[in-house]
């Protein structure tokens, strides 16, 4: 092996030890016992509120159950955009991870978070378009799968099995 070989693997050694002292600084140290605890607490927090829309609804305002779950539902969401406009909602994930993320606050997150970010494209090309990019695929198994069933449906009622 010549002198140069000997230099270039030194040199690319080097690198790759510099490589891995730096990924090894920037990767964050995450405990996992913690991240549960704080997801659930998160988690909890965002049911209990809705829970607490839901009993409201019901007992303060007179609503049935069925209405009654679709104003909290729609109030988890409206809060959830709110709290992503501001920027809040960022960092309601970063501290409760999974436990923000899965109930439909995340859901609302996401997409209202596509839309915020891809806004100064416009009203069409940019909220329009992006705001679909997370929420699009969820939307179109929804509408193909409630159109499915709404077929077989009213084949089963033309056929008298319904």
């Amino acid at each position: 092996m010549t002198q140069n070989q000997q230099k270039a693997e030194t040199m690319q050694a080097k690198k790759e030890q510099d490589y891995r002292k730096h990924v090894e600084q920037v990767t964050p140290k995450y405990s996992l016992p913690a991240q549960m605890i704080k997801a659930f607490i998160t988690g909890g927090i965002i049911c209990l509120l809705g829970q607490l829309i839901l009993n409201y609804a019901t007992n303060q305002m007179g609503m049935d159950k069925e209405t009654a779950a679709s104003w909290c539902s729609m109030l988890l969401v409206l809060l959830s955009v709110v709290l992503t406009g501001f920027n809040l909602y960022p960092k309601l994930v970063e501290w409760g991870g999974g436990g923000a993320l899965v109930p439909i606050t995340g859901f609302a997150n996401s997409v209202a978070s596509a839309a915020i970010e891809y806004q100064k494209e416009g009203q069409v090309y940019g909220i329009g378009c992006k705001i679909f990019t997370i929420a699009g695929p969820v939307i179109l198994f929804g509408i193909v799968t409630s159109w499915g069933l709404g077929v077989i449906y009213w084949i089963g009622k033309l056929l008298g099995m319904a």
